[in-house]
């Protein structure tokens, strides 16, 4: 089983894209998928069709009100579950300041929970801040993977990103680690892309003998393409695989669900050269 917080501190980056329907693809291919929406905005939560305040408690009952998450919990696909998010969410912060371990609530329950009902994913949509939801996310984690723009700005904030996990890694969560990156909204038709793309690899190849929380993480070789079905599904409560499941946004998230999985990523993001070595016989074809 694999804990997974998709985190960024910049909105606006796919964040809730990514997470939504990456659950969807590893959902769609059998395995038992929980999204845990800690974003006050519910922006995960709108985009699996439930109505914040009127489909149940929500992950602020949990958090402040002792509830467990499976009283939390709907299944809104088949393998396919979330634990509802509510702008009362943002209210945590305060009303939490005095609770003792208030940075392990979430993780206490997510174990209660997995006691008695298995699931093979869970993912955490993080508000985009570094405050006690965040923090929460990252101590009942496993593994970090972070949505980023191709941009020069992009990479400045992943580095203030990455030394707040090594932090939570070190004082609060010894087993976190950076999953990997995943690149968002992009552009193939541009050399800035690149250019970050190759900054990436250097910056992660470079440290892969570090004692640090990313020495293993990877930038999936999947781009997830600018496309306005992405930005359509939201508005009727859909997954990119229900709303449009032949669009390009389908087809980059199934190939990064396969990544996640341990596939290769699928033939369309592989060079030629790289295509030939891992597909011998797709060129002949």
């Amino acid at each position: 089983m694999r804990r997974i917080a998709v985190l960024n501190q910049k909105g606006g980056v796919g964040k809730t894209t990514t997470t939504v329907n990456l659950a969807a693809a590893l959902a769609a291919e059998g395995n038992r998928t929980l999204v845990l929406d800690l974003d006050p905005q519910a922006h995960a939560t709108l985009h699996l069709g439930l109505l914040p305040g009127r489909s149940g408690p929500s992950l602020y009952d949990v958090l402040t009100q002792g509830l467990s998450l499976k009283e939390v919990r709907r299944e809104v696909a088949p393998n396919l579950h979330i634990c509802g998010s509510h702008i009362d969410l943002a209210a945590a912060e305060v009303e939490l300041i005095g609770t003792v371990g208030r940075e392990t609530i979430l993780r206490d329950q997510l174990d209660a929970m997995l006691e008695e009902e298995p699931f093979d994913y869970v993912l955490m949509d993080c508000p985009p801040s570094l405050g006690i939801l965040t923090l929460n996310a990252l101590c009942g984690a496993r593994e970090v993977f972070i949505p980023l723009q191709a941009h020069f700005l992009a990479l400045h904030g992943l580095s203030k990103l990455l030394e707040t996990i090594n932090l939570v890694c070190k004082r609060v969560n010894r087993d976190l680690k950076v999953g990997g990156v995943v690149l968002c909204l992009y552009d193939a038709g541009t050399r800035l892309g690149g250019e970050v793309i190759d900054d990436l690899d250097n910056y992660f190849d470079g440290r892969k003998h570090a004692n640090a929380p990313w020495a293993d993480a990877t930038v999936f070789r999947t781009r997830i393409r600018r496309n306005i079905r992405l930005a359509e599904c939201p508005s009727f409560g859909q997954s990119i695989f229900q709303y449009a499941p032949t669009s390009r946004g389908a087809e980059d998230y199934a190939s990064l669900a396969g990544e996640v999985q341990g596939r290769p990523a699928a033939s369309i993001w592989l060079t030629p050269e790289r295509r030939v070595a891992e597909e011998p016989h797709s060129l002949a074809s």
